[in-house]
């Protein structure tokens, strides 16, 4: 069977034939009301080209990563560039998203996880030693790889965050309708060379493209419900999911896992404005949710976790029992 051409699907949208995959037509707008994002500034070191994953370290620090190459960058909370480390003994192929573990002392997570192909019988994760200041212009060195399978096989993943809660590492696939979860627990990421990780289930479905997003972005429209990047609060009560349309919103009880937490639809906030946006973190303080976006200029943009945020939340979070 052909590929489906751009023009062809376009086509079908304007002339008001049903397209099951992307949805017949718009829906009604279910997301919060904004301008919720805020640009708070750009990322400032040019070769931060293609941002991908970025964390929360300590002090006001966020550690991201491109999705090509062998550096971490250090930046403040407006985007400035704090310092630019070159990763030692560790390939790129596509790294996709990075988090933050924490015991004794953090460890950055770089995650080697796509496979835009899904030809890679294992995708393989670096532990990094989270850099001191001093150290943000040098050398680091892993100290820990660890190669993951998945159980149903190969599956592209830009999307990985630390819970915890369950002191997981949880992985969310992009291609998958609904996107698939699994998790590998820490203890045992941090002393294997090789694990297969554990299928968790579905999430909820996130929301379909709409007339709108094909029309307003041909090339793009199709995938704007794919995730591309995650992140867990270190206290691991919320969640976000970012996608190239939206931003999403999880509030997870006491009692629950996160796979529960995620079969309940999200909150969305449209935005922020960009068609490459596969970075998101949590502030160190929990206060804010910050997105970075591959392509130059790329705007830095914060969702201040406010009043109404939590009020959009419990509207879709069951109260305690």
């Amino acid at each position: 069977m052909k590929p489906v051409s751009i023009k062809f699907l376009l086509f079908m949208v304007m002339s008001g034939s049903g397209i099951t995959a992307c949805g017949p037509a718009d829906t009604p707008d279910q997301a919060e009301p904004g301008p919720v994002f805020k640009q708070v500034g750009e990322l400032e070191h040019k070769k931060l080209n293609e941002a991908s994953g970025i964390v929360a370290g300590n002090n006001g620090v966020f550690f991201l990563h491109n999705d090509g190459g062998d550096h971490l960058f250090a930046i403040d909370n407006t985007g400035r560039n704090l310092g630019r480390m070159k990763v030692k003994k560790a390939k790129n192929r596509d790294w996709e998203d990075i988090t933050r573990v924490m015991d004794d002392f953090p460890l950055l997570v770089v995650g080697d996880t796509g496979d835009n192909m899904g030809t890679r019988n294992s995708v393989r994760l670096y532990f990094i030693e989270e850099p001191d200041p001093a150290d943000f212009e040098g050398k680091v060195r892993p100290v820990h790889k660890l190669d993951i399978r998945y159980p149903d096989g190969p599956r592209d993943v830009e999307s990985m965050a630390w819970d915890p809660h369950s002191d997981m590492i949880l992985f969310l696939s992009k291609r998958d309708v609904p996107p698939r979860l699994y998790g590998i627990p820490r203890e045992l990421a941090l002393v294997e060379q090789e694990l297969e990780a554990e299928f968790l289930g579905e999430i909820h479905p996130l929301p379909r493209p709409t007339r709108s997003d094909l029309l307003s972005s041909p090339k793009r429209g199709l995938w704007v419900s794919q995730p591309t990047g995650m992140d867990i609060s270190s206290d691991g009560r919320l969640a976000a999911v970012l996608t190239y349309r939206s931003l999403y919103l999880y509030e997870r009880k006491k009692q629950e896992s996160w796979l529960e937490a995620f079969q309940r639809k999200p909150v969305e906030f449209r935005g922020p404005p960009g068609l490459h946006d596969e970075a998101v973190a949590f502030s160190h303080d929990q206060e804010s949710v910050y997105v970075a976006t591959e392509r130059r200029p790329a705007p830095l943009h914060r969702l201040d976790l406010d009043d109404a945020v939590f009020r959009a939340l419990r509207r879709e979070t069951p109260a305690e029992p």
